[in-house]
């Protein structure tokens, strides 16, 4: 085989790019790792799955559509493709010439130098095989394949299809120039997103009329405060047609820590959203869920597959719990303010980046008694009430937002000194020589002082813990302190059944169905005004955190929220 399309293989890039970004995007190619090229492979049952779902099937006259792969690495979803491609040809019984008939039928986009070239000899090999000329073989591998940024590259006309597994890059690992660029490119690139967010715009933006994106990618977007531009996008302009959960799916090669999800989304009038969850991974399960999702219209029995109405709306995130669940999640968001419309603020510990350096054992820390506060952390209140280990946290932010001068503090100036390599390495450090020693997050002191509940990121179940105002929270907890509601009533309903409704629909669900209960998704949890519980009401919400009986704090949280038998049901009752 000819190396003819190497020599021509230039980046697909606008020319009026600048230096710093050509050279950012060369520097990308050029990478080594998977992770920083975002690389993850999807297993072919997959692939032919989602395939199936957009309607790309031998059936139709594929030669005569027109598909795009916006990044196709290894060739996972390409080369099927180009099967499904060949055979649809051939049923057609076209004796025309084929770099006539295929040639406009696919367009595929590869940034990795390296695996553009590993898959062109694997997508020339396969058409050799299928009975092409290498010649015709090549020559149709040259146009149907692009090195280039698919972010950047020129794309000529619109697509029936757009399918694949976006790269998932941080944008820590973005180049400063070409993430400037993409930012001033994408709508979608806000707040912080990963690189797969503007692929899906810029696919959507791609798709004819009438035309269908297929993607597995990580579900963040669809409920994160990044995805909000993107989801408004699609509530906008588009149809959100399938929703299939894969978390906790063998789904891909390797395994890999991703939430994956497969959408459909359809350039045409907004509709029903049809959803199913967790398939079997095989050919002939997923074939057929294939088939139940793409059906015209489900039957009367309950089975793998549902509808929901209204999931796109607007940049609000996606509820894809049940119709039941969403409609109390509605009511109560109707009927109730926000947490921090309470009385309520939620928080977040302090970070430090070097927490070898800031944090030891509080009575060890040698330095100044007002430059250190006992820390609280997620081992001090396992058993759900708080037993503290010992540990402090060095303080070196003054009352004024600022550092405190070390000429003010000698053994503060003394312990900082003798860790100043390790503190210095960090980025903030870095960003700011000045300021070396401070923390990430400014330490505020009263805060310690204040009663609390302290709740750890990362959990199967709400774990809500009441601190008594002595201990600082470390960044992997998440606080709420409050100037009107009683705390230990707070505590009730945050470990009720109804607090987990809105995490769960809020948040993003982690392997084994733990979920995240960050400040985003506590926000939105609705609480009604202190002042409007009657007494009585109170003692019980109090009563029931104070014995941590989880069922007392569902039956008065639901008296609360004044849920009727439906609604209790679709909690699944107060846990007896």
């Amino acid at each position: 085989m000819r190396n003819m399309a190497y020599n021509q293989m230039e980046f697909l890039l606008p020319r009026e790019l600048s230096r710093k970004v050509a050279v950012a995007v060369e520097e990308l190619s050029a990478a080594t790792g998977a992770e920083s090229r975002g690389a993850i492979f999807t297993r072919p049952e997959v692939v032919d799955f989602i395939l199936d779902l957009v309607g790309y099937t031998a059936d139709k006259p594929l030669h005569l559509m027109r598909l795009l792969e916006p990044s196709f690495g290894g060739g996972d979803f390409l080369l099927p493709i180009v099967g499904r491609l060949l055979a649809a040809w051939r049923g057609a019984q076209s004796s025309g010439d084929p770099l006539e008939e295929l040639g406009d039928a696919l367009r595929a986009v590869e940034l990795h130098r390296e695996t553009f070239q590993s898959t062109f000899r694997a997508l020339t090999g396969l058409l050799v095989r299928e009975g092409l000329a290498p010649e015709t073989a090549e020559t149709l591998a040259t146009r149907w394949l692009s090195l280039g940024d698919f972010l950047l590259a020129p794309l000529e006309g619109e697509f029936d299809f757009v399918v694949g597994n976006p790269p998932y890059v941080r944008q820590e690992l973005i180049p400063a120039p070409l993430l400037a660029e993409y930012r001033s490119r994408f709508e979608t690139m806000y707040d912080r997103a990963d690189l797969y967010i503007p692929f899906i715009e810029r696919s959507l933006t791609s798709l004819s009329q009438g035309g269908s994106l297929g993607f597995i990618c990580a579900d963040r977007w669809m409920k994160n405060r990044y995805g909000g531009p993107l989801r408004k996008l699609v509530s906008r302009e588009f149809h959100l047609k399938v929703y299939v959960d894969m978390v906790d799916t063998p789904a891909f090669h390797s395994d890999v820590i991703a939430y994956p999800a497969i959408t459909v989304i359809c350039r045409e009038q907004p509709g029903v959203t049809r959803i199913a969850r967790r398939p079997e991974i095989n050919a002939a399960a997923l074939a057929e869920l294939a088939a139940a999702l793409r059906v015209t219209a489900l039957p009367g029995v309950e089975g793998a597959v549902r509808e929901m109405s209204g999931v796109a709306c607007g940049a609000e995130p996606w509820l894809l719990e049940s119709s039941e669940q969403m409609a109390l999640i509605r009511r109560l968001e109707r009927h109730f303010p926000m947490l921090e419309d309470t009385g309520c603020k939620v928080g977040i510990g302090v970070a430090t980046g070097a927490d070898k350096a800031f944090i030891g054992d509080f009575e060890a820390l040698d330095v100044e008694p007002d430059r250190k506060v006992r820390l609280a952390t997620t081992r001090d209140i396992q058993s759900g009430e708080v037993v503290w280990r010992g540990l402090g946290v060095i303080n070196p932010c003054a009352e004024d937002g600022g550092l405190v001068d070390l000429k003010d503090y000698p053994r503060l100036a003394s312990y900082l000194e003798a860790r100043r390599e390790v503190i210095e390495k960090r980025h903030c450090a870095q960003k700011s020589p000045a300021g070396w020693y401070r923390t990430i997050d400014r330490i505020t002191p009263s805060l310690a002082l204040k009663p609390k509940l302290l709740i750890p990121d990362i959990k199967g179940e709400a774990h809500i813990v009441f601190e008594g105002g002595e201990l600082y929270p470390h960044h992997n907890l998440y606080y709420v302190t409050s100037e009107q509601w009683d705390l230990r009533a707070l505590q009730a309903v945050l470990l009720s059944a109804v607090t987990r409704l809105f995490v769960a629909t809020y948040s993003t669900k982690m392997r084994g169905g733990f979920l995240r209960f960050q400040a985003q998704y506590l926000r939105r949890i609705r609480l009604p005004l202190w002042d409007c519980i009657p007494a009585a009401l109170r003692e019980e919400l109090i009563d029931a955190a104070t014995r941590r009986d989880l069922q007392a704090c569902n039956r008065a949280a639901f008296t609360l929220y004044g849920l009727n038998p439906d609604e209790q049901a679709a909690l699944g009752g107060d846990g007896e």
